[in-house]
């Protein structure tokens, strides 16, 4: 298994093919759909006007993605009411939902690497081959296992989006990945799509 460790390098992205099976250590991010929607209607299209403390979080923001990952997760989380929190779980969500805003978000923030399930489609792999980064699939139904890797929750941004759906800043230890969409146009996911279609066409060809 390749080590990866966050911030990464243009190099190091390169250097990763589809099928390789890594460990990420290091700072990241998790962001769902709503995180999404607001970094793009409020800072990359502008058709949302800022407000609250939406200025200071995209300047943090900034500094923390730059190099590193956004991971695709609701986590469950202990310690709200003390702040002293510790992820309980720390699964994948399903990645298609943020396909209309991940390209535009990787490159934005140089986004290195999506973590999710599901894989993504042709925008994120265009977005992984500009900016240039990876798509890691992480295990589904692994929720309790993974948040082991998480080693410290450093803080949390838009929290009044809910927990699940929060930006929380999250260092981890041997976090384990595939890369199945990567900096060079290739996606197993594309790969497994047209293999399947194949099959049903070569099914409904079939004479009953």
């Amino acid at each position: 298994m390749k080590q990866i460790n966050t911030p990464i390098s243009d190099e190091a992205i390169r250097e990763l093919k589809v099928g390789d099976a890594v460990t990420i250590s290091g700072v990241m991010l998790t962001g769902r759909d709503a995180v999404h929607k607001w970094m793009i209607e409020t800072f990359i299209k502008k058709t949302r006007a800022p407000q609250g403390d939406d200025v200071q979080v995209y300047e943090e923001l900034k500094k923390l993605l730059n190099g590193s990952i956004i991971y695709h997760c609701g986590p469950v989380v202990s310690g709200l009411d003390t702040r002293e929190y510790k992820f309980v779980a720390a699964g994948p969500t399903t990645s298609i939902r943020e396909e209309p805003y991940q390209a535009d978000v990787m490159k934005h923030f140089n986004v290195k690497g999506v973590i999710g399930k599901g894989g993504m489609g042709a925008k994120t792999l265009k977005g992984c081959e500009e900016t240039p980064g990876v798509y890691f699939h992480a295990i589904g139904g692994a929720a309790s296992y993974i948040a082991q890797t998480v080693t410290n929750v450093h803080g949390v941004y838009k929290m009044e989006f809910g927990v699940p759906e929060a930006i929380w800043v999250i260092e981890v230890k041997d976090f384990p990945a595939v890369v199945t969409m990567d900096s060079h146009g290739g996606s197993q996911h594309a790969v497994i799509d047209d293999s399947s279609k194949k099959v049903l066409e070569d099914l409904l060809a079939k004479p009953y």
